[in-house]
């Protein structure tokens, strides 16, 4: 919101010599957020000139410049930069005639740009000056030629200060405004809160526009229709008609309107729209004008029929949804209800007769509408944050006394007040909350003070307050925005700077520790988190969302993608590390080892989709809520890495390392470790990995049992050329949430043992097609309790084996807890293990 300083202060008393940045400073203390200083950025000599007489000299690039005498200075007086009275000066223009007033910048002059003005030689004359438009001077876009003073109904004298004459010394502050403070885009509202800040005089523009005759003005047929009221209540609350009659549309906007409006941003457009427009800026309230000659019948608030359409001031056909509400005559919709009037009752120059409307519109409603249609403007920024329902009538009002004013209007009986508006329901406020919520013991006095200040009405009750907020404050809805209030009125510099002790028990829970505790160890072995976007493509659901080569993967679809070509939410995380890696390899950056920790989205049967969601113009119920939080996919957390190029770089008398499935098998272990749990690796298969290099992970509960938590391996040569990455691109993928729920309550550590260990080597001869890993597996377990750790050390293929059959050598370590083990005892539960190995595989010990 702009606010230009000179009409804040007709508002609110500003101290002489006030500047915008201490405006600013006011507002910030109450809570606005400064954003920028407006000016007209021109300085020095601009005065009012009058054309003396001119000559047309046509140039040989075809163009016809005027040679003009123009007197800048009192005949006989010295001008404001010193010089002669009488100036020649070059003018292309060519819509001014003698005698006319206009504005001149002397040399010394400065206009927007910047554009300094000195004399200087042009089509062979020196030019003492320059004859300004309105464009150069800041005041509109349009370059219609010189600014000729009387189409500004502006008479000065010769010599005369154009800078004050046109307001062009006027400055403006412009702040932030919150979706919740919507009174705040109006020249009243931040009045008020100027007021709050410093405790000058606030003078309410509202009650001062004589509002009786508006009262009783009746005759005007309006009727409101809605035939599908948001949240249990119709699209309009008030509707406020007013007739002007004989009105003259031709008259020049006033000079200090037309500052006014381009301070606060908004342009010049005619008379009667600039009117509507000071007067929205001015208390907030959105108005409407329409020829009443174009006009058949009276109106109807009511919403858009099936198939209407509507063409709007911007001269585009608009198909209207059967939720906007329209406002509509016996011809039909003639404008978006609180967003933008129709084409067909616009007011043009030959407008005689003008209706004037003021309503109050459903938030809910107009920012649908105005969403819907892509059509944001000033009157639905003010209705869909709420507007003062009792301004309506003081709003229509103002417009009628500047129609009388400006446009020579004569104020007519025809009319209409309809106001179906509810009060808001008191707020019950305790003792004692506000300091239990802010931390400051405001007393009584100061709370009463601040609530009474932004316009509650505060009556004593039982163990507290009640306070009916005022009109113009519907975000005020429960205790705590009071308590925010008192604090804001009475200063923020108050509550104190001290951080909260948390209470006891409401740390990270486990889960949250588990999963930070997985992110620290992978970053402390030398892996880099990414973050990627969640959006993928159909192809890319399809490839790591299942192991299996299927159909289309289950996934949830966007209704309105960021990139089209990836409009659905993710079933795996490979995917985006995928492309962090083809970045950074694009990026020269060839030795990579990254993991992502984030959620994946599975929907299942009757999870959320447009079907089900309910119409826009109805508020859902509880049922249709929790059908709706019944259908939000799962969304469980998952871990993935990826590793590429080289483990370990080439160092001098060492070979590079390259980096594959060991080194992601690595990080899966780093992540059961953190955890508190053993993850075994399975000889596997997916769709999307490497047939001879891909495992699938297990992990062992509690009780045993073995719960798959995810997949590890090689992506497919070929897939990996068509990605434009290396051969060997190693991944893994776990279902985190999965992990840590068979994870054990605490982990602790194992007890340092007092006994040394007994360590041997057995060496197994199993068929080729045998996985060691299963392998491993039987040896350990039939091992039993006395075997601390296994390890896979060799596996040899070669002479002295049957053919079809490998070696495979396990480094064995035992220990006993009481008891320093023998030789014959750690044999006994190698062979035991073997025997296992055997039953299962048809192992045999190589000799």
């Amino acid at each position: 919101m702009r606010v230009p300083l000179s009409w804040l202060g007709e508002f609110v008393d500003l101290e002489p010599g006030t500047t915008p940045e201490e405006v600013h400073a006011a507002l910030v203390s109450v809570g606005l957020e400064e954003e920028d200083i407006h000016t007209f950025e021109l300085s020095g000599p601009i005065v009012v000139g009058q054309v003396l007489e001119f000559v047309e000299e046509p140039q040989s690039n075809g163009k016809t410049i005027r040679w003009c005498q123009v007197r800048v200075a009192p005949e006989g007086q010295t001008a404001a930069d010193g010089g002669a009275d009488v100036r020649g000066i070059v003018c292309g223009a060519r819509n001014f005639f003698p005698g006319d007033k206009v504005v001149v910048t002397l040399p010394g002059a400065v206009l927007p740009g910047p554009f300094p003005i000195a004399a200087r030689k042009t089509y062979g004359h020196i030019s003492d000056g320059m004859i300004a438009s309105a464009r150069e001077l800041g005041l509109g876009e349009d370059h219609d030629g010189i600014l000729r003073l009387t189409t500004l109904g502006l008479d000065p004298e010769v010599g005369a200060d154009a800078v004050a004459l046109l307001g062009l010394d006027d400055a403006a502050v412009e702040v932030n405004v919150t979706p919740d403070r919507g009174y705040a885009f109006s020249i009243r509202g931040i009045a008020r809160e100027y007021s709050h800040a410093t405790g000058a005089a606030f003078r309410d523009p509202a009650d001062a526009v004589p509002v009786s005759a508006a009262e009783h003005a009746s005759g005007f047929s309006v009727t409101i229709e809605d035939a599908a009221p948001i949240r249990g209540r119709v699209g309009a609350s008030v509707f406020v008609t007013r007739v002007v009659r004989d009105v003259d549309g031709t008259r020049p906007t006033p000079a200090w309107m037309i500052a006014r409006l381009k301070l606060a941003g908004i342009r010049s457009i005619s008379l009667i729209v600039d009117i509507t427009n000071y007067v929205m800026l001015e208390l907030g309230q959105p108005i409407h004008g329409y020829d009443l000659d174009k006009l058949s019948g009276g109106i109807v608030v009511r919403r858009a029929a099936p198939g209407e359409t509507l063409v709007t001031l911007d001269d585009q056909t608009r198909k209207l949804d059967p939720e906007d509400l329209v406002i509509a005559d016996g011809s039909g919709a003639i404008g978006l209800a609180g967003v933008m009037g129709g084409a067909s009752t616009e007011i043009g120059a030959g407008t005689r007769n003008v209706l004037i409307e003021a309503a109050n519109f459903d938030p809910v409603s107009i920012a649908r509408t105005a969403r819907r249609h892509k059509l944001p403007s000033e009157a639905s920024k003010r209705f869909e944050r709420g507007v003062d329902p009792q301004v309506a009538v003081a709003a229509a009002a103002r417009v009628v006394q500047l129609l009388e004013q400006l446009a020579g209007g004569r104020a007519d009986d025809l009319g209409s007040l309809l106001d179906a508006s509810v009060a808001a329901e008191p707020i019950r406020l305790p003792d004692g909350y506000i300091a239990s919520l802010i931390g400051v013991d405001f007393t009584d006095d100061e709370i009463r003070s601040a609530l009474a200040e932004i316009g509650g009405r505060v009556t004593p009750a039982d163990g507290g307050l009640l306070v009916a907020p005022p009109t113009w404050r519907p975000d005020l809805r429960d205790k705590s925005d009071l308590a925010e209030e008192v604090a804001r009125i009475v200063g923020y510099d108050r509550i104190p700077s001290v951080l909260p002790v948390a209470p006891p028990g409401r740390g990270l829970t486990r889960e949250q520790r588990l999963r930070r505790s997985v992110a620290q160890i992978l970053a402390d072995n030398g892996a880099t988190e990414v973050l990627s976007f969640p959006f993928v493509a159909a192809a890319q659901n399809d490839l790591f969302g299942t192991a299996e080569a299927s159909a289309a993967v289950p996934a949830v679809r966007l209704a309105n993608a960021l990139d089209a070509t990836a409009p659905y939410l993710r079933t795996s995380l490979l995917p985006g590390l995928i492309d962090a890696a083809k970045r950074n390899l694009a990026r020269g950056l060839v030795d990579l080892r990254v993991y992502e920790l984030g959620t994946v989205f599975r929907p299942g049967e009757g999870s959320i989709g447009s079907e089900t969601l309910p119409p826009g113009a109805a508020l859902p119920g509880d049922d249709v809520l929790a059908g709706l939080n019944a259908g939000i996919p799962a969304q469980p957390r998952h871990l993935a890495g990826l590793v590429v190029g080289d483990a370990v770089e080439k160092q001098p008398g060492m070979p590079a390392a390259p980096a594959g499935l060991v080194d992601v098998l690595d990080m899966v272990r780093q992540t059961a470790a953190a955890v508190g749990v053993t993850v075994d690796v399975v000889q596997s298969s997916h769709q999307a990995l490497h047939p001879g290099r891909t495992a699938q992970l297990v992990a062992r509960a509690a009780d045993s049992s073995a719960v798959p938590v995810g997949y590890a391996g090689e992506l497919l040569p070929a897939l990996a050329h068509e990605l434009d990455l290396p051969r060997v691109v190693a991944v893994f993928e776990l279902d985190l949430d999965e992990l840590i729920a068979v994870a054990p309550a605490d982990i602790i550590a194992g007890a340092i043992a007092g006994f040394p260990a007994a360590t041997q080597d057995l060496s197994l001869v199993v068929r080729e097609d045998a996985p060691a890993g299963d392998v491993l597996r039987a040896v350990r377990d039939g091992a039993g309790e006395l075997l601390e750790h296994i390890r896979l050390v060799d596996d040899y293929r070669g002479q002295g084996l049957p053919e079809g059959h490998k070696s495979l050598t396990f480094a064995l370590r035992f220990r006993a807890l009481d008891r320093t083990l023998t030789a014959a005892e750690a044999s006994e539960a190698k062979l035991a293990g073997a025997a296992r190995a055997g039953d299962l595989f048809g192992a045999t010990i190589r000799e």
